[in-house]
């Protein structure tokens, strides 16, 4: 590759850098101490992101990582028992704290629906019997995603989740949806994204992934769950003072909500490039494309040298397309892959 060459970044959709809008909105905020009482901008971003989603109250938090724990430590007692779908994030991308922090122990389903998605029958037999003793184990949480993001970015659309809750509800569980990427599930389904979080107790969001800002993520549920989220949010070192810079990213980020059908086009032209040249790629619905290699390393290393520079999960080579890497930039790297030999 040329030294003049731009580097083109597919690792994720977190790789994003606030443009000149974001960052004269985040320069131009109105900011108070969010420990000591409510920063305005922090503020008036809760309110707008639990409209958006269809929730009474919505808590502002650094990460997604945060948003998952403090909402599994509110639903779960220790030693009890949760159900997500296998390679949900919150089984294998936060690092244990489901159960080191939450007290939860996980368990991980079939995607027997399809890519991210168990089937209703699949959760009650997960679910099982009624416990009858204090011996038992006691099952009292799911956690769905939407988009599932090992699966490639799946949807969960509405009829599915609508099962899911209540095969769960009849057995008495509450429910998490980590939605970290719902906005792309719902411009995917051409529905806002209240739609797909109907029925859930809790939900939680990303506004760094594919929305352009820079940190921050939501948790929404009841009014008397963000009153003991806040408090949480606290204990585990999360009580940001000014946040309002931050929370102002992410208000211009609401407003691009839109833009992601772009990213999916892309997904869909990079996928179809790769299948041209022979890769073996899942048929992105959102913005993820999985590629599966004889050799993760020996792939990740030749598009390197190319200039290009993907991720790996699962197994898989992982491209992520973003508002930061145009139509132009997907067919630049196309070129590279198959002058390059497409490793």
């Amino acid at each position: 590759m040329s030294h003049d060459a731009k580097s083109l970044d597919f690792r994720s959709d977190t790789v994003t850098q606030p443009d000149d809008a974001m960052r004269r909105a985040m320069a131009s905020a109105e900011v108070g101490d969010n420990v000591l009482g409510h920063d305005p901008t922090v503020k008036a971003l809760e309110e707008r992101a639990a409209a958006v989603l269809g929730m009474p109250a919505a808590l502002w938090t650094p990460s997604g990582t945060m948003a998952n724990l403090i909402a599994l430590s509110l639903h779960l007692q220790r030693g009890d028992r949760f159900l997500a779908p296998r390679g949900a994030h919150v089984l294998q991308n936060e690092l244990g704290s489901a159960a080191w922090l939450a007290g939860g122990m996980p368990d991980p389903m079939e995607h027997d629906a399809g890519p991210g998605r168990p089937t209703p029958e699949t959760l009650a037999a997960a679910i099982g019997a009624p416990v009858s003793s204090y011996l038992e184990l006691r099952t009292t949480l799911l956690c769905l995603e939407n988009t599932h993001n090992a699966s490639g970015g799946a949807v969960i659309p509405p009829h599915e989740h609508a099962q899911l809750l209540s095969t769960a509800r009849q057995a008495g569980l509450r429910v998490h949806l980590d939605g970290a990427r719902i906005w792309h599930a719902a411009v995917a389904l051409g529905l806002p994204p209240a739609a797909l979080t109907v029925g859930v107790d809790t939900v939680s969001a990303c506004f760094s992934k594919g929305l352009g800002a820079p940190v921050g993520s939501v948790v929404a549920g009841s009014q008397s769950f963000v009153e003991r989220a806040r408090r949480l949010r606290h204990m585990l070192g999360g009580g940001v003072r000014q946040g309002g810079v931050l929370a102002a990213a992410a208000l211009v980020g609401l407003d691009r909500i839109g833009d992601l059908s772009e990213d999916h086009e892309k997904a869909r032209k990079l996928a179809a490039g790769l299948a041209e040249f022979g890769w073996e790629v899942n048929t992105p619905e959102t913005n993820i494309v999985l590629a599966r290699v004889a050799d993760v390393a020996v792939t990740l290393d030749s598009l390197g040298a190319l200039g290009i520079q993907a991720s790996v999960l699962g197994g898989r080579v992982r491209f992520v397309t973003h508002r930061d890497l145009s139509v132009a930039d997907v067919e630049e790297a196309l070129r590279r892959i198959k002058a390059g030999g497409h490793p």
